[in-house]
């Protein structure tokens, strides 16, 4: 879970978020940056200078952007990750066999990261990419990943990030959300029908060596294709399996 820091450096706190509105953004302009921070033009010039010489920003026509040393650093972090590095076969596998839209997450803050996407023949193209962040309590993926987490830190969670409606389907009150994480860890996969997205529908099973939850696998699909008439047992089956095989390639190696 997030702390607050005792005595915050306000310029790495600038810093950051100038690095946060520029991927919001997409790139942006001094003058872009200004409209929608809390800063003057000088402050934002010498943060983004000195983001500049450190090699984490880039400028092309007037235009600062973040530069690919940030994909260094991530490509780091998730690297050490075993759910990433003995997942991402697994996850193409999984892929190729259902044509689907295969997702690899674990847990972090109380939101679920997203590691690694595999995508099959048919899979459909979604909001989310590798290193995005989402609530736990609406998606597949992530109650896969609750259920297995400790009453009070699931309590903690959504005391931080809340349970905010996304569709008619989304669980906001707690007493259905622990019904729902019950039922999960009975039939050990979890499902998302229209709870976030409407019009898709997703899969998941959690990824547990030795008991310990890591993370989860999942499978995204149009609600036509997937969930119209009840979740496929043999498709259910190979989300398990697949989440299974990571399980015990960690477990054993």
């Amino acid at each position: 879970m997030t702390t607050e820091a005792n005595h915050p450096v306000r310029t790495t706190e600038k810093s950051l978020h100038l690095i946060e509105k520029l991927r919001e953004l997409d790139g942006a302009r001094i003058h872009e940056l200004e409209d929608e921070l809390e800063m003057t033009k000088g402050a934002i010039h010498n943060h983004l200078s000195t983001l500049r010489t450190h090699g984490y920003v880039v400028k092309e026509d007037n235009e600062y952007r973040l530069s690919l040393k940030v994909l260094t650093l991530g490509g780091y972090v998730r690297s050490n990750y075993s759910i990433y590095q003995f997942g991402r076969p697994k996850a193409n596998k999984l892929a190729s066999d259902t044509g689907m839209l295969v997702n690899l997450a674990t847990e972090e803050n109380g939101q679920s990261v997203y590691l690694y996407q595999a995508r099959g023949e048919y899979a459909v193209n979604l909001d989310t990419q590798v290193g995005h962040r989402l609530r736990l309590h609406n998606i597949a993926i992530g109650k896969a990943i609750l259920a297995y987490l400790p009453a009070e830190r699931v309590e903690a969670i959504v005391d931080q990030w809340g349970l905010p409606k996304e569709t008619e389907n989304t669980i906001t009150d707690r007493e259905t959300l622990f019904e729902e994480l019950e039922s999960v860890r009975e039939q050990e996969f979890a499902t998302d029908l229209e709870e976030r997205t409407e019009g898709l529908c997703c899969i998941a099973a959690p990824i547990r060596p030795d008991n310990e939850i890591l993370g989860a696998i999942s499978i995204s699909a149009p609600t036509s294709r997937l969930g119209n008439q009840g979740f496929d047992d043999e498709l259910v089956g190979q989300v398990k399996s697949t989440a299974n095989e990571i399980a015990l390639d960690i477990k054993y190696v």
